[in-house]
């Protein structure tokens, strides 16, 4: 009762990494609050998983095993979570802010009058004061994310219902094994207790999967560019840089929606999070929204011809320049200074 949940998402026997990112921040969040960390596992052939999730600290497992939950459809995972954190009562339930996420989360917040805050960039536990009802809060979980705009960072509380629900991005949070020998206990559910036929009228009779080819997320070294590009054939410039030094390039929203590159390489609070070792920034202001998805890279190089342009506040190294003049200049020295 009033445990930390998080919803796993799964695809063929493999648990995503926004899961597995969640249940690091889970297990944190979880020991700050002096309760369990559970999972939540539906679809099938679910044996694998108590090995793949225990080890970041899971205390208890829920499985829902049946052939029919597998490839995700709505309804019949929005019956079993409603159901399950309806017996159980979490104080908090966590999920990705994927396609399923989107798709469930308000479903389930919705149904159980909870409350849900989308796309949140950190999650961390505080108190609240009521002042108009002179009530005062502690423990609750603190969802931050971008708003207005991405004009200011808000921090979003839940003082009265429960489940506390949040959904965050792939790569927001940090992966990490809390314990490689962590045992935890896997509890298997009937599923028929869960749900009835009505939520199976939909059924998936084919799926056509495309990997992306662009890996921007798993790419140590990442230069991006922003609409001060110019255009998408200031995007060349780029691409010269990151064949020279052996890095992927990303790209902001101002840029995506510009035309000068393809939205697989959007980086920020719409695009992928990113944690490069180095990340050099050309002709990007630096919004909040661009900021959220790069600002956990190692190393930030700024190249700007704003001296105040706001992404310099977090940069490492600022370089104040004309991209076009900058940037060949980089790629002549480069290859002149290495082997």
């Amino acid at each position: 009762m009033n445990n930390l949940f998080v919803y796993l998402e799964i695809e063929n026997g493999k648990v995503e990494d926004v899961s597995l990112e969640l249940l690091t921040k889970g297990r944190t969040l979880a020991t700050q609050l002096n309760c369990q960390l559970e999972a939540v596992a539906i679809g099938s052939k679910l044996d694998n998983v108590g090995k793949q999730v225990f080890p970041y600290g899971v205390d208890i497992l829920h499985t829902f095993d049946d052939a029919r939950l597998y490839p995700y459809t709505s309804l019949p995972h929005t019956s079993i979570l409603i159901k399950l954190f309806g017996d159980e009562k979490p104080q908090i339930a966590l999920m990705g802010a994927t396609s399923i996420g989107r798709d469930l989360g308000p479903r389930v917040s919705s149904a159980l009058f909870s409350g849900l805050t989308a796309d949140c960039t950190s999650l961390e536990i505080g108190g609240h004061e009521d002042k108009k009802e002179g009530k005062i809060y502690t423990n609750l979980l603190y969802q931050i994310r971008p708003a207005f705009g991405g004009n200011i960072v808000a921090t979003i509380v839940n003082p009265d219902n429960r489940p506390q629900m949040a959904t965050v991005r792939e790569g927001v949070m940090k992966k990490e094994i809390f314990d490689a020998d962590y045992q935890g206990k896997t509890v298997s559910h009937e599923v028929k207790n869960y749900v009835s036929d009505a939520d199976f009228v939909v059924s998936v009779i084919e799926r056509h999967i495309e990997a992306s080819k662009v890996n921007i997320k798993g790419s140590p070294i990442i230069v991006a560019g922003g609409y001060g590009m110019g255009s998408k054939e200031g995007f060349g410039l780029l691409y010269d840089l990151a064949n020279t030094i052996g890095a992927e390039v990303g790209a902001s929203r101002a840029a995506v929606d510009a035309g000068y590159a393809e939205h697989e390489r959007q980086i920020g609070q719409t695009g992928v999070t990113v944690r490069p070792k180095l990340y050099i920034a050309c002709g990007i202001s630096g919004q909040i929204q661009h900021i959220a998805g790069m600002q956990e890279s190692s190393m930030i190089i700024a190249i700007n011809s704003d001296p105040n342009a706001p992404i310099n506040t977090i940069a490492d190294y600022v370089i104040t320049g004309e991209v076009e003049t900058v940037i060949p200049k980089m790629i002549k020295y480069y290859k002149k200074n290495s082997k």
